[in-house]
């Protein structure tokens, strides 16, 4: 190896390791930013709320029964049809 290669080697390795490591900087202090910045009352909502509301992307139908007969009589299921 050349000296020239292993100058422009070391560069690429030392970008990509500051790259990194700024981004994981940036990220940790908007994170703690964030909840420096919020208010009082939105910290004792945050609190009082944790846990007892359900998350907002549970479905009340995910688990619903099949009751449609149609389903289990309908012989033709796995016909391909004609999309034109």
């Amino acid at each position: 190896m050349n000296k020239k290669t292993l100058v422009i080697i070391i560069a690429i390795v030392s970008i990509i390791t500051l790259s990194v490591g700024g981004y994981f900087y940036w990220h940790k202090k908007n994170i703690s930013k964030k909840t420096e910045t919020a208010s009082p009352a939105e910290k004792i909502i945050d609190n009082a709320v944790k846990g007892v509301l359900p998350s907002l992307g549970t479905s009340p139908l995910e688990n619903k029964p099949d009751i449609n007969p149609a389903d289990k009589a309908n012989p033709y299921k796995n016909i391909k049809t004609n999309p034109f």
